[in-house]
Order: structure tokens, then C-alpha cells, then sequence
């Protein structure tokens, strides 16, 4: 009699392939499909008043590639705005993380406080900027009045309106960096903290010998999320600006969509996404890489 066949998996197996089925099902139809449509739309003239959909290749690919609007606006301002978000969240985060590491009266009243911009969708947040940063009515230039400095028509210029729109993003992820960074510190062993206290190392030379080195994992992490968010960013830039004046702050995340969604050019809009996707695959591996050797450093 032959020998019965074992199962190709266990019974502690085939129950947790019963658990995550539900989430890999989701992540099919939601993510995978989608970019499997996209990647095919991006391969054709594919256009809402143009339905069939024609076959053209890299077509789209290389017009995206030779538009100078993307080389020399879009792009720019995309990594600009990156770098600049992720850092200024990353040193207001870590100073707050710093301070509230240390026991003071109120501790968790200031901790609460601070969370709140991680409780604001950041389309509210937008809107809120734009009103307080109004050139006629906006409380910016009230306060500069009242001081008797002359009001700025802050979203009406390329930078002014670029300074806003970092410093609401700075201003909605600095809590979450702090967040982070603050169970990463409290997560430390005290022990070469206590060995230098008695040694009477100066508060910066703990800084930099001990905590930062400590803490590099974490902050790695935080920088690699982050950056990858930052790169397709769009609600703020979309609610404050609409990535005017004229396309002066427009960020890849919009050009793919005004392409896509206002132009009704799929194919096109699709072309752009997917280099998006290669670009911050490549970034992303690329900075991992470079935070991790200067934290090492």
C-alpha cells in the first residue's frame, strides 16, 4: 500500500495563511491591480476621449522625460522640498524629543500638546496656512502691521509661497518625528549616560558620542518613511497653491495628476507615475544608504 501523502503545509501553517488571506486580497485588488492597469495605460494613447486605447510604447515616457517643465520645475522642487521637510522635521523633532526626555512638572500636558498637528488632516491644515497667510485679510500680515513692517503677498511669489508650504509639512510632521525619536531615547540603556556623567563629559560630547550613535537605527527609519511620503506629497500643495503661481511649486505628485485627471491623458499621466515609482525606489535605497553612513561617521 502506498505511503499517504503528507500535506504541503501544517495545520499551524494553513491557519495563518487563513489570517493574512483577507489583507493579501486587499492588497491585490488595491494596490497590485492598480499598478498593473497603470503600468498598461502607460504603454498606450490612452485618453477618456479617446477610447481605444492605442499601442504606442515609450511614447509617453520619453515626452515626460523631454518635457522641460518636468526637468527643470517639477523635479526640483520635489527633491528641494524633500530635503528640506525632512530635515527641518527631523531637527525640530529630535531638539523636542531632547527636552522632553528629561522629567519637568507639565510633562504630559506638553507632550499632549504637541501631538495635535498629528490630529489635523493636513487638507485642514492647508487651508488654515492659506487663510492665516492671506495678502488682504490673512493674521500674518495684521501682525506685521501692527509692527509696523510692511504685508507680504505671501502665495502670490514662487518662494514665499514654497517657505509656506514647507512650513506647514514641517509643522505636521515634527510631532510624529518627536513621537519616534522620543521611544527611541527613552528606550536607551542608561548606563553610558551615568559613566559620563561621572566623568564630567560635557553635555554636547554625550550628544554626539552616545546619543546619536544610539539612536542612528531609529532615525534612519524616520528619514528613509519620511522621504518616500514627502516624495508624493500633494494635498498641502494642492489646497495652497495648486502648485501656482503659475507651476512655480508644482511637485511630481501634481504633475502626474493634472496630466492624468485634468488633461484626461491616462497614458501620459500613467508614464509619469510609473518614474515617480523608479525615481523614489532609487532615492530611497540611495538615502538609506547615505543616513546610515553619516550616522555611522
Amino acid at each position: 500500500m502506498a505511503p499517504a501523502l503528507r500535506p504541503m503545509f501544517g495545520e499551524q501553517q494553513r491557519f495563518m495563511l487563513f489570517l493574512i488571506t483577507p489583507a493579501a486580497l486587499l492588497l491585490l485588488l488595491f494596490q497590485v491591480v492598480p499598478i498593473v492597469i497603470g503600468a498598461n495605460a502607460s504603454f498606450r494613447d490612452w485618453a477618456l476621449y479617446n477610447p481605444k486605447k492605442i499601442w504606442v510604447g515609450l511614447d509617453h515616457y520619453r515626452a515626460v522625460i523631454a518635457d522641460p517643465a518636468f526637468l527643470e520645475v517639477v523635479l526640483p522642487n520635489t527633491f528641494v522640498f524633500m530635503a528640506v521637510s525632512v530635515m527641518g522635521a527631523l531637527i525640530l523633532g529630535l531638539a523636542l524629543a531632547l527636552l522632553l526626555n528629561r522629567p519637568f512638572r507639565g510633562q504630559k500636558l506638553v507632550q499632549t500638546v504637541l501631538l495635535v498637528p498629528l490630529m489635523v488632516a493636513p487638507v485642514i491644515a492647508a487651508i488654515m496656512m492659506r487663510w492665516m497667510f492671506n495678502d488682504q485679510f490673512g493674521i500674518v500680515n495684521a501682525v506685521l502691521e501692527g509692527l509696523g513692517v510692511e504685508g507680504q503677498p505671501w502665495l502670490v511669489e514662487r518662494w514665499s509661497a514654497f517657505g509656506v508650504i514647507l512650513l506647514t509639512d514641517i509643522w505636521l510632521w515634527t510631532p510624529w518625528f518627536t513621537l519616534l525619536l522620543l521611544a527611541g531615547l527613552q528606550s536607551l540603556p542608561k548606563e553610558p549616560f551615568e559613566a559620563a556623567a561621572i566623568d564630567g563629559t560635557t553635555v554636547w560630547r554625550v550628544f554626539r558620542h552616545l546619543t546619536l550613535p544610539m539612536l542612528r537605527p531609529v532615525i534612519v527609519v524616520c528619514v528613509v518613511i519620511r522621504a518616500i511620503d514627502a516624495f508624493r506629497t500633494f494635498d498641502i500643495v494642492w489646497t495652497l497653491t495648486g502648485g501656482g503661481p503659475g507651476r512655480a511649486t508644482e511637485l511630481f505628485s501634481l504633475y502626474a495628476y493634472v496630466h492624468a485627471f485634468l488633461n484626461l491623458d491616462l497614458g501620459r499621466g500613467s508614464a509619469a507615475a510609473i518614474i515617480g515609482g523608479v525615481i523614489i525606489l532609487v532615492v530611497g535605497v540611495a538615502l538609506y544608504r547615505l543616513v546610515d553612513r553619516v550616522a555611522k561617521a
